[in-house]
Protein backbone atom coordinates (compact mmCIF):
# COMPACT_ATOMS: atom_id res chain seq x y z
CA UNK A 1 0.00 0.00 0.00
CA UNK A 2 2.20 2.92 -1.51
CA UNK A 3 1.09 6.73 -0.94
CA UNK A 4 -0.23 7.01 -4.53
CA UNK A 5 -2.23 3.74 -4.06
CA UNK A 6 -6.70 4.54 -4.02
CA UNK A 7 -6.18 1.95 -1.14
CA UNK A 8 -4.15 4.47 1.04
CA UNK A 9 -6.15 7.35 0.42
CA UNK A 10 -8.63 5.03 1.82
CA UNK A 11 -6.99 3.73 4.88
CA UNK A 12 -6.07 7.73 5.62
CA UNK A 13 -9.57 8.81 5.78
CA UNK A 14 -10.50 6.12 7.84
CA UNK A 15 -7.34 6.35 10.52
CA UNK A 16 -8.05 10.33 10.32
CA UNK A 17 -11.94 9.88 10.90
CA UNK A 18 -11.72 7.57 13.70
CA UNK A 19 -8.75 9.10 15.49
CA UNK A 20 -10.48 12.26 16.03
CA UNK A 21 -14.02 10.96 17.51
CA UNK A 22 -13.98 12.64 20.77
CA UNK A 23 -14.80 9.62 22.62
CA UNK A 24 -11.37 8.29 21.37
CA UNK A 25 -9.37 11.07 22.73
CA UNK A 26 -8.03 9.25 25.05
CA UNK A 27 -6.56 6.02 22.93
CA UNK A 28 -5.51 7.97 19.57
CA UNK A 29 -1.97 6.55 20.53
CA UNK A 30 -3.10 3.15 19.96
CA UNK A 31 -5.10 4.49 16.92
CA UNK A 32 -2.20 5.31 15.20
CA UNK A 33 -0.15 2.22 16.56
CA UNK A 34 -3.17 -0.12 15.35
CA UNK A 35 -3.55 1.65 11.80
CA UNK A 36 0.67 1.68 11.53
CA UNK A 37 0.45 -2.38 12.14
CA UNK A 38 -1.65 -2.60 9.48
CA UNK A 39 0.04 -0.26 6.96
CA UNK A 40 2.63 -2.23 7.23
CA UNK A 41 1.48 -5.32 7.46
CA UNK A 42 -0.75 -4.85 4.11
CA UNK A 43 2.59 -4.81 2.24
CA UNK A 44 4.50 -7.76 4.26
CA UNK A 45 2.76 -9.61 6.24
CA UNK A 46 5.10 -12.44 6.70
CA UNK A 47 7.98 -9.65 7.91
CA UNK A 48 5.35 -8.20 10.22
CA UNK A 49 7.20 -10.19 13.26
CA UNK A 50 10.51 -9.02 12.78
CA UNK A 51 9.17 -5.60 13.00
CA UNK A 52 7.79 -5.98 15.68
CA UNK A 53 10.64 -7.86 17.12
CA UNK A 54 12.84 -4.99 16.79
CA UNK A 55 10.82 -2.35 18.42
CA UNK A 56 10.24 -5.06 21.72
CA UNK A 57 13.99 -5.58 21.78
CA UNK A 58 14.67 -2.20 21.22
CA UNK A 59 12.54 -1.42 23.97
CA UNK A 60 13.88 -3.74 26.50
CA UNK A 61 17.67 -2.80 25.77
CA UNK A 62 16.05 0.96 26.52
CA UNK A 63 14.61 0.04 29.71
CA UNK A 64 18.30 -1.83 30.53
CA UNK A 65 19.84 0.80 29.41
CA UNK A 66 18.91 3.66 32.56
CA UNK A 67 20.51 1.09 34.45
CA UNK A 68 23.43 -0.15 32.60
CA UNK A 69 25.20 1.51 29.69
CA UNK A 70 25.84 -1.90 28.13
CA UNK A 71 21.95 -2.34 27.28
CA UNK A 72 22.52 0.53 24.60
CA UNK A 73 25.39 -0.66 23.03
CA UNK A 74 23.65 -4.43 23.10
CA UNK A 75 20.26 -2.23 21.23
CA UNK A 76 22.60 -0.96 18.95
CA UNK A 77 24.49 -4.49 17.84
CA UNK A 78 20.85 -6.07 17.78
CA UNK A 79 19.34 -3.02 15.00
CA UNK A 80 22.89 -3.10 13.14
CA UNK A 81 22.88 -7.04 13.43
CA UNK A 82 19.37 -7.06 11.83
CA UNK A 83 19.85 -4.42 9.36
CA UNK A 84 23.01 -6.10 8.42
CA UNK A 85 21.57 -9.56 8.02
CA UNK A 86 19.01 -8.49 5.72
CA UNK A 87 21.04 -5.77 3.37
CA UNK A 88 24.19 -7.94 3.16
CA UNK A 89 23.80 -11.49 3.85
CA UNK A 90 24.18 -12.18 0.18
CA UNK A 91 27.64 -11.16 0.43
CA UNK A 92 28.18 -14.16 1.99
CA UNK A 93 25.75 -16.18 0.51
CA UNK A 94 25.81 -15.57 -2.81
CA UNK A 95 22.39 -16.31 -3.22
CA UNK A 96 21.51 -19.11 -0.97
CA UNK A 97 21.00 -22.31 -2.98
CA UNK A 98 19.93 -24.49 -0.80
CA UNK A 99 21.54 -25.54 2.94
CA UNK A 100 19.76 -28.53 3.40
CA UNK A 101 18.49 -27.25 6.58
CA UNK A 102 14.79 -26.33 5.71
CA UNK A 103 14.62 -23.25 8.93
CA UNK A 104 18.00 -21.90 7.74
CA UNK A 105 16.48 -22.02 3.68
CA UNK A 106 13.52 -19.90 4.91
CA UNK A 107 15.63 -17.26 6.95
CA UNK A 108 18.04 -17.00 4.09
CA UNK A 109 15.64 -16.25 1.47
CA UNK A 110 13.10 -13.62 3.22
CA UNK A 111 12.69 -10.62 1.43
CA UNK A 112 14.42 -7.12 2.30
CA UNK A 113 11.84 -5.97 4.99
CA UNK A 114 10.48 -2.59 3.44
CA UNK A 115 11.83 0.54 5.37
CA UNK A 116 14.46 -1.60 7.37
CA UNK A 117 16.95 1.03 6.87
CA UNK A 118 14.90 3.55 8.57
CA UNK A 119 12.99 1.92 11.84
CA UNK A 120 16.74 0.55 12.16
CA UNK A 121 18.31 4.22 12.79
CA UNK A 122 14.81 5.07 14.55
CA UNK A 123 15.91 2.60 16.56
CA UNK A 124 19.64 3.55 17.53
CA UNK A 125 18.21 7.49 17.72
CA UNK A 126 15.70 6.57 20.02
CA UNK A 127 18.33 4.42 22.35
CA UNK A 128 20.92 6.90 22.42
CA UNK A 129 18.43 9.99 22.78
CA UNK A 130 16.33 8.14 25.94
CA UNK A 131 20.14 7.30 27.41
CA UNK A 132 21.38 10.81 27.14
CA UNK A 133 18.50 11.98 28.70
CA UNK A 134 17.86 9.56 31.42
CA UNK A 135 14.20 9.72 30.63
CA UNK A 136 11.89 6.43 31.66
CA UNK A 137 10.96 4.44 28.04
CA UNK A 138 7.19 4.17 27.78
CA UNK A 139 6.14 0.63 25.37
CA UNK A 140 3.57 2.77 23.82
CA UNK A 141 5.21 5.75 23.25
CA UNK A 142 7.93 3.83 21.16
CA UNK A 143 5.85 1.79 19.09
CA UNK A 144 4.56 5.22 18.03
CA UNK A 145 7.32 6.65 17.43
CA UNK A 146 9.04 4.11 15.70
CA UNK A 147 5.82 2.50 13.15
CA UNK A 148 4.43 6.12 12.30
CA UNK A 149 2.92 5.26 9.58
CA UNK A 150 3.79 8.59 7.55
CA UNK A 151 7.45 8.12 8.09
CA UNK A 152 7.96 4.38 8.69
CA UNK A 153 9.01 3.30 4.63
CA UNK A 154 11.20 6.14 3.68
CA UNK A 155 11.69 8.85 6.46
CA UNK A 156 12.29 11.86 7.48
CA UNK A 157 14.65 10.33 9.85
CA UNK A 158 12.81 12.21 12.84
CA UNK A 159 15.15 11.76 16.00
CA UNK A 160 13.29 11.01 19.50
CA UNK A 161 14.11 13.95 21.42
CA UNK A 162 11.98 15.49 18.51
CA UNK A 163 9.15 13.19 18.08
CA UNK A 164 8.75 12.00 21.37
CA UNK A 165 7.77 15.44 23.18
CA UNK A 166 4.99 15.41 20.60
CA UNK A 167 3.34 12.51 21.78
CA UNK A 168 0.00 13.95 23.32
CA UNK A 169 -3.86 14.10 22.75
CA UNK A 170 -4.40 15.90 20.24
CA UNK A 171 -7.18 17.61 18.93
CA UNK A 172 -9.37 18.61 15.35
CA UNK A 173 -9.14 22.27 16.15
CA UNK A 174 -5.65 21.85 16.09
CA UNK A 175 -4.92 20.59 12.61
CA UNK A 176 -3.34 23.24 10.40
CA UNK A 177 -5.27 21.93 7.73
CA UNK A 178 -3.76 24.36 5.19
CA UNK A 179 -0.45 23.75 5.63
CA UNK A 180 -0.99 20.08 5.51
CA UNK A 181 -2.83 20.57 2.04
CA UNK A 182 -0.11 22.59 0.45
CA UNK A 183 2.38 19.77 1.93
CA UNK A 184 0.48 16.90 0.55
CA UNK A 185 -0.47 18.65 -3.19
CA UNK A 186 2.78 19.81 -3.79
CA UNK A 187 4.20 16.07 -2.73
CA UNK A 188 1.94 13.98 -4.81
CA UNK A 189 2.90 16.78 -7.92
CA UNK A 190 6.30 15.78 -7.91
CA UNK A 191 6.00 12.28 -7.58
CA UNK A 192 3.09 11.62 -10.16
CA UNK A 193 3.78 14.51 -12.46
CA UNK A 194 7.27 14.79 -12.69
CA UNK A 195 8.83 11.61 -11.23
CA UNK A 196 6.94 9.13 -12.45
CA UNK A 197 6.80 11.03 -16.18
CA UNK A 198 10.39 11.17 -16.10
CA UNK A 199 10.51 7.76 -14.91
CA UNK A 200 9.33 6.53 -18.68
CA UNK A 201 12.70 8.30 -20.03
CA UNK A 202 15.51 7.41 -17.63
CA UNK A 203 14.51 3.39 -17.78
CA UNK A 204 16.48 3.33 -20.64
CA UNK A 205 19.59 3.94 -18.34
CA UNK A 206 18.65 0.17 -17.70
CA UNK A 207 20.84 -2.09 -18.35
CA UNK A 208 20.53 -3.33 -21.14
CA UNK A 209 18.96 -0.54 -22.77
CA UNK A 210 21.51 2.04 -22.46
CA UNK A 211 23.66 0.49 -25.02
CA UNK A 212 20.89 1.69 -27.73
CA UNK A 213 21.57 5.45 -26.42
CA UNK A 214 23.43 8.02 -28.05
CA UNK A 215 26.18 9.93 -26.25
CA UNK A 216 24.41 12.78 -26.12
CA UNK A 217 20.98 11.07 -24.52
CA UNK A 218 22.68 9.56 -22.13
CA UNK A 219 24.26 12.86 -20.64
CA UNK A 220 20.48 13.91 -20.67
CA UNK A 221 19.45 11.21 -19.24
CA UNK A 222 21.61 11.12 -16.21
CA UNK A 223 20.66 15.39 -15.76
CA UNK A 224 16.54 14.22 -15.69
CA UNK A 225 17.45 11.24 -13.68
CA UNK A 226 19.28 14.26 -11.26
CA UNK A 227 15.73 15.70 -11.52
CA UNK A 228 13.67 12.73 -11.13
CA UNK A 229 15.68 11.15 -7.66
CA UNK A 230 14.80 14.38 -6.17
CA UNK A 231 11.42 14.98 -7.04
CA UNK A 232 10.66 10.96 -6.09
CA UNK A 233 12.07 11.67 -2.61
CA UNK A 234 11.22 14.94 -2.21
CA UNK A 235 7.72 14.15 -3.34
CA UNK A 236 7.47 11.47 -0.20
CA UNK A 237 8.68 13.39 2.12
CA UNK A 238 6.37 15.95 1.32
CA UNK A 239 3.61 13.81 1.98
CA UNK A 240 4.80 12.24 4.61
CA UNK A 241 5.02 15.34 6.58
CA UNK A 242 2.05 16.31 5.36
CA UNK A 243 -0.19 13.20 6.96
CA UNK A 244 1.93 14.02 10.18
CA UNK A 245 0.48 17.34 10.34
CA UNK A 246 -2.69 16.05 9.76
CA UNK A 247 -2.24 13.36 13.25
CA UNK A 248 -0.35 16.40 15.09
CA UNK A 249 2.99 15.83 14.69
CA UNK A 250 5.67 17.57 12.69
CA UNK A 251 8.01 15.74 11.22
CA UNK A 252 11.28 17.62 9.86
CA UNK A 253 11.61 19.40 6.61
CA UNK A 254 14.09 16.74 4.83
CA UNK A 255 14.74 18.80 1.48
CA UNK A 256 15.73 22.53 0.88
CA UNK A 257 16.54 22.69 -2.75
CA UNK A 258 19.83 21.26 -2.84
CA UNK A 259 20.77 22.08 -6.08
CA UNK A 260 21.37 25.78 -5.86
CA UNK A 261 24.25 24.47 -3.33
CA UNK A 262 27.46 26.16 -4.04
CA UNK A 263 29.25 23.73 -1.97
CA UNK A 264 29.07 19.79 -0.86
CA UNK A 265 28.68 20.66 2.62
CA UNK A 266 25.89 22.85 1.89
CA UNK A 267 24.28 20.33 -0.57
CA UNK A 268 24.34 18.11 2.73
CA UNK A 269 22.48 20.28 4.75
CA UNK A 270 19.69 20.58 1.85
CA UNK A 271 19.56 17.00 0.49
CA UNK A 272 17.90 14.34 2.49
CA UNK A 273 18.22 16.38 5.57
CA UNK A 274 17.37 13.76 8.02
CA UNK A 275 20.04 11.25 7.73
CA UNK A 276 22.66 14.35 7.11
CA UNK A 277 21.67 14.93 10.57
CA UNK A 278 21.71 11.59 11.84
CA UNK A 279 25.33 10.42 10.31
CA UNK A 280 26.41 14.00 11.99
CA UNK A 281 25.07 13.05 15.39
CA UNK A 282 25.46 9.42 15.75
CA UNK A 283 28.50 9.03 13.73
CA UNK A 284 30.57 11.84 12.58
CA UNK A 285 30.66 13.70 16.29
CA UNK A 286 31.16 10.04 17.66
CA UNK A 287 34.24 9.32 16.01
CA UNK A 288 35.79 12.95 16.92
CA UNK A 289 34.35 15.38 14.03
CA UNK A 290 36.72 17.79 13.41
CA UNK A 291 37.79 18.41 17.37
CA UNK A 292 40.84 16.57 16.53
CA UNK A 293 43.21 17.92 13.67
CA UNK A 294 42.43 18.23 9.82
CA UNK A 295 43.50 14.57 9.14
CA UNK A 296 41.04 12.98 11.63
CA UNK A 297 38.67 15.64 10.19
CA UNK A 298 39.22 14.23 6.82
CA UNK A 299 39.34 10.76 7.78
CA UNK A 300 36.47 11.10 9.84
CA UNK A 301 33.67 12.34 6.51
CA UNK A 302 35.51 10.03 4.56
CA UNK A 303 34.25 7.14 7.04
CA UNK A 304 30.84 8.79 7.20
CA UNK A 305 29.94 9.42 3.78
CA UNK A 306 31.15 5.91 2.30
CA UNK A 307 28.94 3.96 5.32
CA UNK A 308 26.32 6.28 4.34
CA UNK A 309 26.63 4.95 0.82
CA UNK A 310 26.49 1.11 2.47
CA UNK A 311 23.81 2.47 4.47
CA UNK A 312 22.10 2.45 0.70
CA UNK A 313 22.95 -1.06 0.01
CA UNK A 314 25.50 -3.78 -0.18
CA UNK A 315 27.09 -2.53 -3.91
CA UNK A 316 30.37 -1.35 -5.00
CA UNK A 317 28.42 1.48 -6.48
CA UNK A 318 26.90 2.96 -3.35
CA UNK A 319 30.32 2.55 -1.36
CA UNK A 320 32.09 4.53 -4.38
CA UNK A 321 29.01 6.81 -4.47
CA UNK A 322 29.61 7.75 -0.47
CA UNK A 323 33.70 7.27 -0.96
CA UNK A 324 33.56 9.89 -3.86
CA UNK A 325 31.21 12.64 -2.28
CA UNK A 326 33.52 12.05 1.12
CA UNK A 327 36.60 12.89 -1.29
CA UNK A 328 34.72 15.85 -2.25
CA UNK A 329 33.73 17.48 0.99
CA UNK A 330 37.54 16.97 1.96
CA UNK A 331 38.96 18.68 -1.29
CA UNK A 332 36.96 21.36 -1.26
CA UNK A 333 37.87 22.64 2.60
CA UNK A 334 41.19 24.28 1.93
CA UNK A 335 40.28 25.21 -1.71
CA UNK A 336 36.80 27.41 0.01
CA UNK A 337 39.47 29.05 2.59
CA UNK A 338 40.75 30.61 -0.78
CA UNK A 339 37.23 32.36 -1.89
CA UNK A 340 35.75 34.14 1.86
CA UNK A 341 33.75 36.30 0.23
CA UNK A 342 32.86 34.98 -3.60
CA UNK A 343 31.01 37.38 -6.04
CA UNK A 344 28.31 36.79 -8.09
CA UNK A 345 29.71 34.60 -10.64
CA UNK A 346 32.06 32.81 -8.48
CA UNK A 347 28.98 31.43 -7.08
CA UNK A 348 27.23 30.82 -10.28
CA UNK A 349 30.10 28.71 -11.20
CA UNK A 350 30.37 27.09 -8.03
CA UNK A 351 26.69 26.16 -7.80
CA UNK A 352 26.56 24.29 -11.42
CA UNK A 353 30.42 22.75 -10.90
CA UNK A 354 27.93 21.15 -7.67
CA UNK A 355 25.48 20.27 -9.68
CA UNK A 356 27.81 18.52 -11.98
CA UNK A 357 29.60 16.99 -9.54
CA UNK A 358 26.59 15.47 -7.82
CA UNK A 359 24.38 14.44 -10.97
CA UNK A 360 27.58 12.67 -12.12
CA UNK A 361 27.35 10.66 -9.21
CA UNK A 362 23.66 9.53 -9.51
CA UNK A 363 24.75 7.03 -12.02
CA UNK A 364 25.52 4.88 -8.91
CA UNK A 365 22.02 4.96 -7.59
CA UNK A 366 20.45 4.46 -10.75
CA UNK A 367 23.18 1.33 -12.00
CA UNK A 368 23.79 -0.30 -8.46
CA UNK A 369 25.96 -2.94 -10.79
CA UNK A 370 29.47 -1.44 -10.83
CA UNK A 371 30.47 -3.01 -14.20
CA UNK A 372 26.87 -1.39 -15.64
CA UNK A 373 27.98 2.51 -14.39
CA UNK A 374 31.16 2.33 -15.53
CA UNK A 375 29.92 1.41 -18.67
CA UNK A 376 27.47 4.12 -18.91
CA UNK A 377 30.31 5.99 -18.04
CA UNK A 378 32.26 5.06 -20.72
CA UNK A 379 29.66 5.69 -23.57
CA UNK A 380 29.19 9.12 -21.94
CA UNK A 381 32.79 10.24 -23.21
CA UNK A 382 33.20 8.18 -26.55
CA UNK A 383 30.64 8.51 -29.84
CA UNK A 384 28.54 5.24 -29.72
CA UNK A 385 27.42 3.35 -32.87
CA UNK A 386 24.24 2.03 -32.18
CA UNK A 387 22.29 0.99 -35.18
CA UNK A 388 18.80 1.75 -34.03
CA UNK A 389 19.42 4.79 -31.43
CA UNK A 390 16.77 5.05 -28.96
CA UNK A 391 14.54 7.84 -29.83
CA UNK A 392 14.06 10.50 -26.65
CA UNK A 393 11.54 13.47 -26.90
CA UNK A 394 13.45 16.71 -25.91
CA UNK A 395 10.08 18.90 -25.67
CA UNK A 396 8.81 16.14 -22.87
CA UNK A 397 12.44 16.12 -21.10
CA UNK A 398 11.68 19.64 -20.53
CA UNK A 399 8.21 19.75 -19.88
CA UNK A 400 8.23 17.18 -17.32
CA UNK A 401 11.75 18.72 -15.91
CA UNK A 402 11.03 22.27 -15.76
CA UNK A 403 9.01 22.46 -12.46
CA UNK A 404 12.24 20.88 -10.67
CA UNK A 405 13.93 24.24 -12.40
CA UNK A 406 11.18 26.82 -11.59
CA UNK A 407 11.12 25.35 -8.11
CA UNK A 408 14.95 25.53 -6.82
CA UNK A 409 14.71 29.32 -8.96
CA UNK A 410 12.40 30.45 -6.63
CA UNK A 411 10.00 31.24 -9.40
CA UNK A 412 6.78 29.18 -7.24
CA UNK A 413 7.62 31.39 -4.04
CA UNK A 414 7.70 34.77 -5.51
CA UNK A 415 4.66 34.16 -7.87
CA UNK A 416 2.74 33.29 -4.32
CA UNK A 417 3.90 36.33 -2.72
CA UNK A 418 2.73 39.05 -5.43
CA UNK A 419 -0.71 36.42 -6.04
CA UNK A 420 -1.50 35.48 -2.56
CA UNK A 421 -5.11 35.66 -3.72
CA UNK A 422 -4.49 33.14 -6.49
CA UNK A 423 -2.54 30.80 -4.35
CA UNK A 424 -5.34 27.94 -4.09
CA UNK A 425 -5.48 28.18 -7.76
CA UNK A 426 -1.71 27.55 -8.14
CA UNK A 427 -2.12 24.31 -5.88
CA UNK A 428 -5.35 23.66 -7.75
CA UNK A 429 -3.57 23.46 -10.96
CA UNK A 430 -1.01 20.94 -9.47
CA UNK A 431 -3.39 18.44 -8.48
CA UNK A 432 -5.02 18.54 -11.31
CA UNK A 433 -1.71 18.03 -12.94
CA UNK A 434 -0.74 15.34 -11.04
CA UNK A 435 -4.57 13.64 -11.50
CA UNK A 436 -4.68 14.09 -15.37
CA UNK A 437 -1.04 13.83 -16.69
CA UNK A 438 0.54 11.33 -14.01
CA UNK A 439 2.99 9.32 -15.37
CA UNK A 440 2.63 5.54 -15.21
CA UNK A 441 2.59 3.76 -11.49
CA UNK A 442 6.08 3.48 -10.02
CA UNK A 443 7.26 2.80 -6.53
CA UNK A 444 9.49 5.40 -5.36
CA UNK A 445 12.95 5.26 -5.21
CA UNK A 446 14.04 5.06 -1.74
CA UNK A 447 11.45 2.21 -1.24
CA UNK A 448 14.57 0.09 -2.05
CA UNK A 449 16.59 0.88 0.64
Amino acid sequence: MTFTSWQFGVFSAVVFAIYYVPALCQVQLYVLIVASIFFYSFGQPDLLPLLLVAVLGTYLCAVGASRDRLWLWAGIALNLGILAFFKYKFLFFNPPIGTGNAAVDFVLNLPLPIGISFFVFHNISLLVDLTREKKPAKLADIFLYIIFFPQLISGPITRASIFMPQIAPKRLADVPFVESAKWIVIGYFFKLYVANNLNEMTSYMDFPLYETLRTQDRWLLLTLYSYQIYADFFGYSAIALGLGLLFGYRLPVNFNLPYISTSFSEFWTRWHISLSNWLKTYLYIPLGGNRRGPTRTYLNLMIVMTLGGLWHGASLSYALWGLLHGMLLVIERPVLALFRTPGPIVQTLRMGAVFFCVTMLWIFFKLPNFDHAMSYLHGMFTATNSPNPTKLFYNLALLYGLPVLIQHLGVVERVSRALRGWEPYLYGALAALAYLDAGPDTTFIYFQF
